[in-house]
Parts: structure tokens; C-alpha cells; sequence
């Protein structure tokens, strides 16, 4: 509880925090300009997904992750054109989102998403580690884009909210009932 309320509440964690996300964020950056630029097909890799997916370590024939794979067989692959667009529009909108500290927290969710997925589909590489620090940034909230962007937008995002789900809503049986919620 003491280091949740660290992250979340210290200006000095958001310090750590800024170098942190700034730094998977130029990860996700340079992956998805080099896919942008380099003419990505995810084809080959979903189906060498597919044909050699992550077994148990205790069999040969028992998928770790079978509703990964089922997803990846049945969805992925027939719509691989969709995926050639998401990935690297997706790394690259991640990265300048956690570079620049606009809707971090939403920004790192979907990093992990896709730090995920590639875990599931066999790819180790750097995703561990940038799964580790986008806990942190995660977990902190708020204070991980506190020194970026997230400072002047979120507040907006808090009033929109706020706006969107104040709604009245007429109880019925009568016309003066009125609830807001």
C-alpha cells in the first residue's frame, strides 16, 4: 500500500516515472515506424504462430494458451489485413502517447495488450521487461503523465466524464420524478 500510494501521489516517482514511460514509449515509437516504413506484413507471423504455438512444458501436445490460439486460427490470421493495419498504427500511437504523456494510463494499457500477445504467441524479445515497467506506469495512474500532457488533458477528460454520466432520467409512472445519476 505504501509503494501503490509512492507512485500514484510522489512528485519524485513521477520524475521516475516520466524517464520510464518515456523510454518503453520509444520503444513502441520505433517499432511502429520501422512497421510503418518497412512495408509490415503480420502474415508470416500469425501463422508461424499458429503452426508453432507455445506448448506446457509438461507435453507435447497441450497448448499453454489454447483461447490465444483459437483466437489467433479462427480471427487473426482470415483477417490479417486488419492486423497489418492495427500493430504498427497501434505501437506507433502507444509510443507517442507515453512519450508525450497524453492518456498514458490508456496509452500503457494498450502497450500491454500487445506486449501480451506477442508473449502468448511465442515471442519473448523485450517485452518482458517493457511489460514489468508498464506495470509501474500502470499502476501509478495519473502521476506517471503528471510531467507530460496528462496534466493539462486529463482534466478535461474528468469534466467530460463527468458531464457524460451526470444524466437525468425520468422515473416512470410520473412526470416529476426525476433521478439523476
Amino acid at each position: 500500500m505504501f509503494f501503490t500510494n509512492f507512485l500514484r501521489k510522489n512528485v519524485w516517482a513521477a520524475a521516475v516515472l516520466t524517464v520510464l514511460r518515456v523510454y518503453v514509449g520509444w520503444h513502441f515509437l520505433t517499432a511502429g515506424w520501422d512497421k510503418l516504413t518497412g512495408g509490415f506484413s503480420a502474415n508470416g507471423f500469425l501463422a508461424n504462430a499458429v503452426k508453432n504455438p507455445v506448448m506446457q512444458a509438461h507435453s507435447k501436445t497441450a497448448l499453454q494458451y489454447p483461447v490465444y490460439h483459437s483466437f489467433l486460427q479462427h480471427f487473426a490470421l482470415p483477417n490479417a489485413g486488419l492486423f497489418n493495419f492495427i500493430v504498427p498504427w497501434g505501437e506507433f500511437l502507444v509510443g507517442i502517447g507515453l512519450i508525450t504523456g497524453v492518456l498514458t494510463t490508456a496509452a500503457m494499457f494498450f502497450g500491454l495488450v500487445m506486449n501480451f500477445s506477442y508473449m502468448m504467441a511465442g515471442v519473448v524479445s523485450v517485452n518482458p521487461l517493457l511489460v514489468l515497467l508498464g506495470i509501474f506506469v500502470i499502476v501509478a495512474g495519473f502521476n506517471a503523465g503528471k510531467f507530460g500532457g496528462d496534466y493539462w488533458v486529463i482534466p478535461y477528460v474528468r469534466k467530460g466524464c463527468a458531464r457524460l454520466f451526470k444524466l437525468e432520467v425520468e422515473l416512470p409512472g410520473s412526470n416529476r420524478n426525476k433521478a439523476s445519476h
